[in-house]
């Protein structure tokens, strides 16, 4: 197995900082005083909903096209995503003035299709999820050439991830425990050795969708799996199959992986719109609806914690859907 200085240096991160200062913005931390309450711990919020283009996929994504040869940038770039990566990608590929194309599951919210072709980029739907968009996206880069830019599984996107974790210790520096949402592991994995590098005690909790939780369920197994149950509203993080760069980062340097419901999901989902005027999406509540389930108070309790809340990307019809399920409840 190859060891974590092989794959990711803290270093890459602390350069990918440098190339992102000026360009991503520094997302702020707030105290959640409503989550702080519900967990005895003391709660934070790190707000990547309000990074550039709704998510923390601007990183990586500005991060890997920064790095690009002219011979990848003159071929244009191609990726696949549920909306996020996709939007980072677009975006990214904007301001480097190159030519872009994303391929997006049938299932990816409007919203997000939306706003990929409005940031400039040609969006093909392909496939009933992302996997399958994936492998559509494969086929394509045979025929064409075009530079792949993968989601998650490659050192220049983790370590533009992973930039969120040297701005968790900028602001809170003995910060305990920070949870984060997993699908293919290029978040947790760079903001994992962002923390461990610092400070090898600070507890890295990982959060997944019971429906869909690929790394997860590898983790578990010791090897990579696959794991789908049914869709989820966490559309962002519905990875099959984790990366396999990311899968050997999280395994050495991730404290636990757990999984919450779509009912849990759904509630806090809720709690950030109604409590904490936080807008996000399905995978931005992933964090939340962990610390609110219980399932990680021995992390928690007592203890300074950083949730990360991954994206804001939603679709109306969703937060409409949620609101009325919800509606007459006392909150």
């Amino acid at each position: 197995m190859e060891t974590l200085k092989q794959i990711l240096s803290i270093q890459e991160i602390k350069e990918a900082h440098k190339t992102l200062k000026g360009m991503a913005r520094k997302t702020p931390i707030v105290k959640s005083f409503y989550l702080t309450a519900k967990t005895g711990g003391e709660v934070y919020m790190k707000l990547e909903n309000m990074q550039l283009t709704g998510s923390f996929k601007f990183r990586g994504a500005f991060n890997k096209i920064s790095s690009l040869s002219e011979s990848e940038r003159a071929k244009g770039v191609i990726a696949c995503s549920a909306g996020n990566h996709a939007q980072g990608v677009a975006l990214s590929s904007k301001l480097a003035g190159i030519k872009s194309k994303i391929v997006m599951p049938e299932s990816a919210p409007k919203a997000k299709v939306d706003a990929t072709r409005e940031y400039g980029s040609e969006v093909i739907l392909a496939g009933a999820t992302f996997d399958d968009a994936k492998e559509f996206c494969g086929k394509i880069v045979a025929e064409t050439g075009e530079t792949f830019l993968h989601p998650y599984d490659d050192v220049k996107v983790m370590a533009g991830q992973g930039t969120i974790g040297i701005e968790i210790l900028e602001d809170l520096w003995d910060v305990e425990t920070v949870v984060v949402p997993v699908g293919g592991g290029g978040i947790i994995a760079g903001v994992a050795v962002a923390l461990k590098s610092f400070n090898p005690n600070i507890n890295v909790i990982g959060v997944q969708a019971e429906n869909v939780h690929g790394m997860k369920a590898s983790i578990d197994a010791g090897k990579i799996v696959s794991h789908f149950i049914a869709p989820t509203m966490a559309d962002g993080c519905a990875v099959k199959v984790p990366g396999t760069l990311t899968y050997n980062v999280v395994q050495q340097y991730v404290n636990e992986i757990i999984t919450v419901t779509e009912a849990e999901l759904e509630l806090a989902m809720k709690d950030l719109l109604q409590r904490a005027k936080v807008v996000v999406e399905g995978a931005g509540a992933l964090a939340t609806a962990a610390l609110l389930s219980g399932k990680i108070d021995k992390y928690v309790n007592g203890k300074k914690v950083v949730g990360i809340v991954s994206g804001g990307n939603v679709d109306l019809q969703r937060i409409s859907s949620v609101c009325e399920h919800f509606f007459g409840v006392d909150a």
